[in-house]
């Protein structure tokens, strides 16, 4: 049967039928467990929690034209997340045209990405405890409530005069996204806006987080960041040149906590090979899906959804730290010096 013939088909004929609900049936009881999370990132429960938030705003006006059901629709975003093939790949994979995967995966991601500020919060009064027990857990750091630093998310040249500041240092052609997260890796916050070249301490000087921390939102509390952020009294470094046990002590301790922060950035890019092997969309586009793919995998760790790998899993890399010269005032550092004196020097 021709396309064009099957196109001409109602909706009451068998061949239109079987097509339409391929895509459930092969996704919901082709698959076990185990393997449905290897395609689509997720377990098949967070699909159908997905479905219950948003799919009656992304449901069909009609049946006809060969409609996606939103758990089609939701499905076919999360392939997509899980690959980071082309769209017409996706496409193909699911019998429907390539601008169709294109609707589909940006009315997803939107609903999605909407979620934020259900799932992405510093943690509240109530939880910063509990928090930083965790980080203490890790290497004795005291009142830390997140780990900060950037990953750069590939993305191809947006063109224009502009398009060199989205070049980091390593060449290619990227967004800086930043992220704090808890000791359990789930995201407290995250910016995925900035260019390539941005600078990390950038970044973070520039968003409603440093304004939050400026004001003494979260005093006592503390965050941890690597040697390319300043040393300030709510975000402790790394000393660049220790010179007493005391201020050593102080090093390995403040490495091994902030160390989820890393830990993160492998989980989410593997959760989500889209993130490892870029996105080849308009750049205005990108952050949606960024802050999906966040999205999910705190929905993802709140429901327990293991990540289980394909025939061939990624070994991601995080770039290594890029130490700057120190040149805070003394004040930035009082905090950073009674820590090493209270809890390192003996």
């Amino acid at each position: 049967m021709s396309v064009s013939s099957l196109s001409s088909l109602s909706d009451n004929e068998t061949p239109l039928r079987s097509r339409r609900n391929d895509i459930k049936l092969n996704a919901f009881e082709k698959y076990d467990d185990k393997e449905f999370r290897a395609r689509f990132r997720v377990s098949k429960e967070t699909v159908l929690y997905l479905d219950s938030v948003f799919g009656s705003t992304i449901k069909p006006l009609t049946k006809r034209n060969r409609s996606l059901q939103p758990v089609d629709q939701i499905l076919i975003t999360l392939r997509y997340y899980a690959t980071g093939s082309y769209q017409r790949v996706i496409g193909d994979i699911f019998h429907i045209e390539q601008p169709s995967v294109h609707r589909i995966v940006h009315r997803v991601t939107v609903k999605i990405a909407n979620m934020r500020s259900l799932f992405i919060n510093m943690p509240t009064a109530e939880e910063r405890l509990e928090v930083a027990n965790d980080f203490y857990a890790i290497a004795g750091f005291p009142r830390v409530m997140g780990a900060i630093d950037c990953t750069h998310i590939k993305i191809n040249s947006p063109g224009g005069a502009q398009s060199e500041s989205f070049r980091n240092r390593k060449g290619y052609f990227s967004l800086n996204v930043q992220m704090v997260c808890d000791a359990k890796l789930r995201i407290r916050n995250i910016i995925a806006r900035w260019p390539g070249s941005v600078h990390d301490s950038t970044i973070f000087n520039d968003s409603p987080l440093c304004a939050q921390l400026e004001r003494g939102d979260f005093t006592p509390m503390v965050l941890l960041g690597d040697s390319g952020y300043p040393c300030r009294p709510y975000l402790l470094t790394p000393i660049l040149n220790p010179r007493t046990p005391a201020e050593e002590a102080y090093n390995r301790s403040q490495i091994r906590t902030r160390n989820p922060i890393e830990r993160l950035f492998g989980v989410l890019k593997r959760r989500f090979p889209c993130l490892h092997y870029g996105l080849g969309l308009k750049t205005t586009n990108i952050p949606p899906i960024i802050v999906a793919c966040a999205v999910l995998h705190n929905i993802a760790i709140s429901r327990q959804d293991e990540v289980v790998e394909e025939d061939d899993p990624l070994t991601i890399v995080e770039e290594e730290i890029m130490v700057q010269p120190s040149n805070e005032t003394n004040q930035n550092f009082i905090v950073r010096t009674s820590l090493v004196n209270t809890y390192f020097s003996g």
